[in-house]
């Protein structure tokens, strides 16, 4: 026995001394190293730029011995251009590289498969970064990862700016040979994706409708989103028997959402709102899904992005709609400050099946700013109730199963936890008890809430310390580079300093500006002029005098622009390349007039199609005497819930003889995925501005949020529309405090509330 011992012993040896450490320096040496690759070799990828280049190993290694291929020095090497990273085989590790400065065009940057026929299993990429590697236009679609195959990892990875359409991680269920993969998903850093103003904003999507009736078992753990807002689902789980657990989600606007599949988990998890607009926390559909031992912190999400929603069902619903909420728990979470917890969510003529058999114990509701801690929209006679601690502060008459009780305040880093004080529980019925043991072999702790505090310390300290690429978070540090101050007299003068690379401030010191093409912005530019002294503006026929490219960042400051010679189609607007980069544009103190479309001018401001602005802000600016229309965000008529600016805020301005739309903005079809358009019309004053033809002055068409608030009417539209609403899923509008002299009427919908 001892020989034989002593000869497997020698033949290991044997083999491992067979392995080699191979320095590859372009991509035909790679192609060459990864066909030759034996178990244990380690394939090292020389430093520099590796452009335009697809990267396929279909190698084989073995669990013992896997076949690496690392960066030289993690993050030095550079995969740019057209490029992305296939892996078709067995046991293969991928370390250190860095996607930057490029785009994979339809296919995923990452995929774990060369084609259908060869898929990865076992494979595992880790300490990569994927930093703003979007396609260069918004509405080109595809993944930045792509799970295939069956047990493989991604892990200690960093992602961040994703802009262009597409979930930037999914889990595909194809066929069996990915289903029941329990691949893991974890320890890596998911940051910043702003509004995607679209549907497929998620950060991770695992499954799809067309697949949700079969379990995925995939394993989402100890990840950091940060700044997650492509959409309401952050986190899309289409599959069955997956796990979320031990996440953190700070300022994500959004939340995770158990759209499709059953018995799925979400615990351990902690969702800091931190009081920002919009952050979700765990949205539930389907059956069997278990909710527990979650701490939600100033979230802030109302309706679908609620703390806490549970759905209503559709009867007889498809696996790929809206199936009832049947035998789910939801328990030992704290929600702390957060706004309301939405039951029964989304009921309508067609969503009509309220929460069945839902066990909802032993969690803490901690409020001291709000009327309610949470609201119903049907019957939650399905829902039980018990052992759930609220503060004596509520005032909200709740239903049996909601104790007050007193709670002392234990700080962990930056948020407080709110530790039950009660001398006792309530115990839990035997009989809700058991039922909830039963499901998916989980017991429920007998203490309310989130109680466990050194979890709350390590999830929070992972979160920033061991999540990530190590060597990312050295790179992606913002050098505040200062503004170049320059004076410009002439349009040439302009030109030159937009073709720098630096952020400028121009100070016009002329009074005469004659354009042969438009100013293009794809930079922070701020202008500015000498107030009240008018600048004249010439041009020919051209799309805009300002043309915002993608990352252009526009301010308009201090300036009198006198319009009279200008022949541009549009004042200002975004260019028509439909790039995925956003923009942003600000007018204040800023006097314009003179604007006319018989001399081919036809807006102040307008959008184009398939590209998306952070936000429109226009403050304390004067507007006269101007025959042309005023802001135009409707040219997303695909009716695909598609819109053209995040935030739109319009207030202190004053407006006369404007004739045309004052303002149009405009987001079609039933899509309810998306937070915008926020538009905020306040404190204006509108006089003797008519609109062309029966046309209203302002008309909003499925914006999600608007307040009009403030203003004065005086001689606008009379007879007419004056604001019109229009809408295809539920929204918010305020209309307060405005008045209206001799203007037209309001044609309001079921969404608006008029004070």
């Amino acid at each position: 026995m001892k020989r034989l011992l002593l000869l497997n012993g020698l033949l290991l040896a044997a083999v491992i001394t067979m392995a080699n450490t191979i320095v590859v320096k372009n991509i035909d040496e790679l192609n060459t190293a990864n066909k030759k690759a034996q178990p244990g070799d380690i394939i090292i990828l020389q430093n520099g730029e590796w452009k335009d280049v697809t990267i396929k190993l279909s190698c084989s290694g073995t669990k013992e011995q896997p076949i690496t291929f690392k960066a030289a020095q993690a993050g030095k090497v550079l995969i740019t251009g057209n490029s992305q990273l296939r892996l078709g085989g067995d046991f293969i590790i991928v370390d250190g590289l860095y996607f930057t400065n490029g785009y994979a065009g339809k296919n995923a940057v990452i995929n774990f498969c060369i084609d259908k026929d060869k898929l990865a299993n076992n494979c595992r990429v880790t300490n990569i970064s994927v930093n703003d590697f979007n396609n260069p236009k918004r509405m080109d679609e595809n993944y930045w990862v792509s799970f295939y195959g069956k047990n493989n990892r991604l892990d200690h990875c960093s992602f961040k700016d994703k802009k262009n359409m597409g979930v930037l991680l999914a889990v595909i269920l194809d066929d069996e040979r990915s289903r029941e993969n329990f691949h893991s998903i974890d320890h890596n850093y998911f940051g910043r994706r702003p509004a995607l103003a679209s549907n497929s904003g998620e950060i991770m999507r695992v499954g799809v409708s067309q697949h949700c009736q079969f379990n995925s078992n995939t394993q989402i753990t100890d990840n950091y989103f940060e700044e997650c807002d492509g959409e309401t689902e952050i986190v899309s789980i289409k599959s069955g028997s997956n796990v979320v657990r031990g996440n953190v989600f700070k300022e994500c606007q959004g939340g995770v959402v158990l759209r499709h599949g059953d018995n799925n988990t979400v615990e351990n998890n902690i969702f800091l709102g931190n009081n920002k607009q919009g952050t979700g926390g765990v949205r539930i559909i389907n059956k069997g899904q278990w909710v527990v031992n979650n701490f939600f912190y100033e979230c802030r999400g109302f309706d679908f992005r609620s703390p806490l929603s549970l759905m209503n069902g559709i009867p007889n619903s498809p696996a790929n709609r809206y199936v009832q909420v049947t035998d789910a728990v939801v328990a030992n979470n704290t929600f702390y400050n957060c706004s309301s917890a939405s039951f029964c969510e989304g009921s309508d003529t067609e969503r009509t099946l309220p929460p069945a058999n839902v066990l909802l114990v032993n969690n803490i509701f901690y409020n001291n700013k709000d009327t309610k801690i949470y609201n119903a929209f049907d019957d939650i006679s399905g829902i039980s109730f018990w052992g759930n601690e609220i503060n004596t502060g509520v005032k909200q008459a709740t239903e049996k199963g909601f104790i007050k009780a007193s709670f002392k305040m234990e700080k962990q880093n930056a948020v407080v936890l709110p530790v039950t004080l009660t001398k006792g529980a309530v115990a839990l019925q035997d009989s809700l008890q058991r039922a909830a043991n039963g499901r998916l072999n989980h017991s429920l702790s007998t203490k309310p809430g989130f109680a466990d505090l050194q979890l709350i310390k390590k999830l929070q300290t992972n979160a920033y310390l061991a999540t990530g690429a190590t060597w990312f978070k050295q790179y992606n540090t913002t050098k505040n580079i200062p503004a170049v101050v320059v004076n410009c007299a002439t349009a040439e003068d302009i030109y030159a300093q937009l073709g720098r690379k630096e952020d400028v401030i121009i100070q016009l010191t002329g009074t005469a500006y004659t354009l042969d093409k438009p100013f293009v912005i794809t930079k922070k530019v701020a202008i500015t002029g000498k107030g009240k002294t008018p600048v004249h503006i010439t041009t020919g026929n051209m799309l805009g005098v300002f043309v915002i490219g993608g990352n252009g960042n526009l301010s308009l400051q201090n300036i009198t622009v006198d319009g009279k010679n200008i022949a541009a189609k549009h004042f200002i607007c975004n260019d028509t390349t439909g790039s995925s980069n956003h923009y942003n544009l600000q007018l204040k103190n800023t006097a314009i007039s003179n604007l006319n479309r018989s001399k081919g001018c036809q807006s102040i401001f307008y959008a184009y199609k398939s590209m998306i602005a952070d936000s429109i802000v226009i403050r304390n600016n004067t507007f006269t005497d101007n025959g042309c229309d005023g802001f135009i965000m409707a040219d997303e008529k695909d009716d695909k819930g598609y819109y053209s600016a995040e935030k739109i805020v319009i207030s202190n301005n004053n407006f006369s003889s404007l004739s045309g739309n004052l303002l149009n903005v405009y987001r079609g079809g039933n899509d309810e995925s998306t937070m915008g358009p926020n538009v905020l019309f306040s404190n204006n004053k509108v006089f003797n501005a008519v609109t062309a033809g029966n046309n209203p002055l302002i008309y909003f068409m499925g914006a999600q949020v608007t307040n009009i608030t403030g203003n004065t009417f005086t001689d606008c539209n009379a007879g007419g529309v004056l604001v019109q609403y229009a809408d295809k899923v539920r929204a918010r509008h305020n209309f307060e405090k405005n008045t209206l002299l001799n203007s037209g009427r309001l044609e309001k919908n079921q969404f608006v509330t008029e004070k």
